[in-house]
C-alpha cells in the first residue's frame, strides 16, 4: 500500500513516501538491513557530538525478548504491533558524556538519529511506525535503565503488510489519507505567528 505525500514543494522520494503503518508482514528482517538502520542512526548530527542514543532492540526470532519489550507497549499498540519482527525503545542520555551537565537537546539529538534510521529503513523498503504509546516506568524496570537515562519511544519495524490483517476499527485508520497542517501554521517570520508563507 501507498499513501503519498501531497506535497506543495520538492520532496526527496524517500519523504514522499514514508508513512507509519499499522500492517506488518511478520518476514523477518535480514541481519545486514537491521546492521544498516543501526548504523544509520549512529552517523546523526548531536550536539558536541555526544550521540546520546541507546537502542534496545528485539525480533520475533527471540520471542522470549520479543515479548518482553512487546509488553512495555501498550495494549491498544500491542493489537498491531506484535506482527512487527523487530520492535526497538529509543533511549536518551540526559546529560552530556565530558561534563556530566544536563543535555537539553538530548531528545532532539534521538530524534536526529530516529530520523536518519527512518530513512535508511524507507530506502531498504522496510517501514516504522513510531509510538509514544508504551509505559517509561515500566521500560526502566524491565531493562534496568540507569537514573539520567529516558525512554523516548517504541517503534515496530518491519516490510508493509496486509491491510485485512488488523481488526477494522484498525484498517479505518489504515486506510485514511496522510496529511499535514500547511507550513504557513507552523514557520514565522519577525514575530511569533507572522507566517513565512
Amino acid at each position: 500500500m501507498e499513501k503519498l505525500a501531497q506535497n506543495h514543494y520538492p520532496l526527496h522520494e524517500l519523504i514522499k513516501q514514508r508513512w507509519s503503518p499499522l500492517a506488518f508482514n511478520s518476514r523477518p528482517v535480514e541481519p545486514e538491513k537491521i546492521g544498516s538502520l543501526l548504523e544509520a542512526a549512529r552517523w546523526a548530527a548531536s550536539c558536541y557530538n555526544d550521540q546520546p542514543w541507546f537502542f534496545i532492540i528485539a525480533t520475533q526470532d527471540q520471542p522470549k525478548e520479543f515479548e518482553k519489550l512487546l509488553n512495555c507497549i501498550v495494549a491498544a499498540n500491542q493489537k498491531w504491533a506484535k506482527d512487527a519482527p523487530i520492535l526497538i525503545i529509543s533511549v536518551a542520555r540526559l546529560s552530556f558524556k565530558h561534563n556530566n551537565k544536563p543535555n537539553r537537546h538530548a531528545l532532539h539529538d534521538v530524534g536526529l538519529a530516529m530520523g536518519n534510521l527512518t530513512l535508511q529503513a524507507q530506502s531498504l523498503g522496510l517501514f516504522l511506525h513510531q509510538m509514544g504509546g508504551f509505559d517509561q516506568e515500566k521500560t526502566k524496570e524491565t531493562y534496568h535503565i540507569p537514573e539520567n537515562y529516558e525512554p523516548v519511544a517504541a517503534i515496530a519495524i518491519g516490510y508493509p503488510g496486509n491491510v485485512n490483517q488488523l481488526e477494522s476499527d484498525l484498517q479505518e485508520r489504515e486506510l485514511s489519507p496522510r496529511n499535514r497542517k500547511p507550513l504557513a501554521e507552523f514557520v514565522f517570520q519577525d514575530d511569533w505567528g507572522n507566517s513565512y508563507f
